[in-house]
């Protein structure tokens, strides 16, 4: 990688009280020198590191802002190269005239994720650490926040080394075995070794496991509400966020078109969908927003589905749960307006829609009232309920697709060697796999060499000043 002198802002970009421009690379200490002129005489390039200077930005003999110069020396810097961190006031008009004239004297405008691709290549932080990098910047909630820190302080980094160490101590004592292969000496007690693969298989898929969690946790989790026109949906929608989302109304077929929002509740985003009511229409808009509600239940992973009693059959809820459901998704059955029929039996009703909860495995049947506060927490409630039943006992939790992708390739190749050892193949063979298991951990981390199309695409998702 070219180690020239990147540019970019690293504060958000508009007008704010103060702004950020970064500089990374061997000159870029002598670099900002030229245009920086300290209040106190002396030159940036004879500073020590993580120091902060006062001056000005000069172009020439105009001055430009008064400003901070922060200076970090290599190594002992972000990108493990000399860093200068200039605060200047927050006009955009500052802070483009700044980057210019850094431009105009040599440096170039950093690439996305260019700054940590750096610390990436210069040993700074491993793959999993960058990418945890750009999950704290964009974190919302808690809960994402909390699994970010935590990678990038090198909390799956660690695990996964552990895992990489044990291997390569076995994989070196096979192939010390092949050196010695002609005296027939084993190095290595395979029973041991079988032991420890799998211990290892057990961890490796318990960080899998645990990916359906952490997903839920960094993309948040999509929630349908779905049912005929006028059960109430947009009522729903509008007690969950205690606000008038959506337009309410006795008529029915009110919601035409899709309505999102996120909550977050105890740390987990929801990101919730009210959609038009399903049932037969020959009115064209109303028919395309049938439509669209079915493509969003689809995408969803908890459907709400919201139904009056008084305008619905056990057949019609039997119909549409049969339309609705997937492998892949969680129903609650949400019986809506008990405030104004709360004298009938819910027994008999249930009863009569009971074999589809049975075969559906759907254990949330409510009778609620959007303007009963209780009957929304309770709703609230089963939803983190669910979320709930996906977390495990780990430390570590799997967020990334990339990563849970290798990670299932690494169980892959243990079940290859926990089958080769059973079967007592050759060590020479046995190494193979090895191999391929440390190759597909090291992915992970950047502990291999990583194809340049991948780093450009996982850095090309930063923010350009970090």
């Amino acid at each position: 990688m070219s180690n020239d002198t990147i540019v970019a802002l690293a504060t958000a970009y508009g007008s704010g009280a103060i702004a950020i421009i970064r500089l990374s690379g061997s000159d870029a200490i002598a670099l900002c020198n030229t245009v920086f002129k300290s209040v106190s005489g002396k030159q940036l390039s004879n500073q020590s590191t993580h120091t902060i200077h006062l001056g000005y930005i000069m172009d020439n003999d105009k001055p430009i802002d008064q400003v901070l110069a922060s200076i970090f020396k290599n190594p002992n810097s972000y990108t493990g190269e000399d860093i200068v961190e200039v605060s200047c006031h927050g006009s955009k008009y500052i802070q483009q005239q700044i980057i210019n004239l850094f431009i105009k004297k040599g440096a170039r405008m950093a690439n996305p994720g260019e700054f940590t691709m750096r610390a990436f290549l210069n040993g700074k932080i491993d793959l999993s650490q960058a990418e945890a990098v750009s999950d704290l910047i964009s974190s919302e909630n808690a809960s994402q926040h909390k699994v970010a820190i935590n990678q990038m302080r090198g909390g799956f980094s660690t695990k996964l080394q552990q895992l990489r160490d044990e291997l390569i101590n076995f994989t070196a004592l096979i192939e010390l075995e092949l050196d010695f292969s002609e005296e027939d000496v084993e190095f290595i007690d395979r029973n041991q070794f079988l032991d420890l693969i799998h211990r290892l298989k057990t961890e490796v898929s318990l960080l899998i496991t645990s990916f359906k969690y952490g997903n839920v946790i960094k993309e948040g989790i999509p929630v349908a509400i779905v049912g005929k026109p006028n059960a109430g949906k947009s009522s729903l929608l509008n007690a969950l966020f205690n606000e008038n989302k959506a337009i309410v109304s006795d008529i029915a077929g009110t919601t035409r078109d899709s309505i999102e929002d996120t909550l977050v509740l105890n740390g987990i985003t929801f990101r919730f969908i009210d959609t038009a009511g399903l049932r037969e229409t020959t009115d064209v808009i109303e028919a395309q927003g049938v439509k669209l509600a079915k493509e969003k239940a689809a995408q969803a992973k908890i459907i709400l589905y919201v139904f009056d009693r008084n305008d619905t059959t056990p057949q019609e809820v039997i119909n549409d749960i049969k339309d609705l459901h997937t492998d892949d998704i969680t129903i609650l059955l949400l019986e809506n307006k008990i405030d104004l029929h709360n004298n009938k039996s819910l027994e008999g009703f249930k009863n009569q829609i009971k074999p589809i909860l049975t075969q559906y495995n759907i254990n949330t049947y409510k009778q609620i009232s959007t303007i009963d506060l209780k009957s929304i927490d309770s709703v609230k409630q089963s939803l983190l309920n669910i979320i709930e039943q996906l977390k495990i006992n780990a430390d570590t939790i799997v967020t990334n697709t990339r990563h849970k992708i290798a990670l299932e390739k690494t169980l892959d190749n243990l079940n290859i060697i926990e089958e080769g050892l059973s079967n007592q193949i050759s060590g020479d063979l046995l190494s193979i796999d090895i191999r391929e298991a440390l190759n597909n951990l090291g992915e992970i981390t950047g502990a291999i060499d990583i194809d340049k199309d991948i780093l450009g695409t996982i850095f090309g998702k930063f923010c350009i000043g970090k």
